[in-house]
């Protein structure tokens, strides 16, 4: 089992999701995440992993791993606005080493 930890920045930008159904998907891999469940996932570079989801506009919810027991959560995007959605993942990252 993992723990889920989204840093603020995840949180304001997963709440300002309008559309109920997105939320609900994307909620549902982030369980199946914290059960060890990872699914379609990738790095990306500098420890940040994405997991894409394949509905709609290509969802991506961006993550690192610290430790064995947990994730933290970093940002959230679209196939659309993947590059900016890596490079805001990676910065949040680096400042959390800090």
């Amino acid at each position: 089992m993992y723990s889920i930890k989204p840093i603020p920045e995840f949180t304001a930008w997963f709440d300002a999701l309008e559309d109920r159904q997105i939320k609900q998907r994307l909620s549902a891999r982030m369980r199946k995440m914290s059960m060890g469940i990872f699914g379609d996932v990738k790095p990306v570079g500098e420890g940040v992993s994405e997991a894409r989801e394949h509905f709609g506009a290509g969802w991506r919810l961006y993550f690192i791993q610290r430790g064995s027991v947990l994730i933290v959560m970093l940002a959230g995007g679209t196939k659309r606005t993947q590059d900016a959605d890596i490079n805001r993942a990676k910065k949040l990252a680096a400042r959390l080493e800090d």
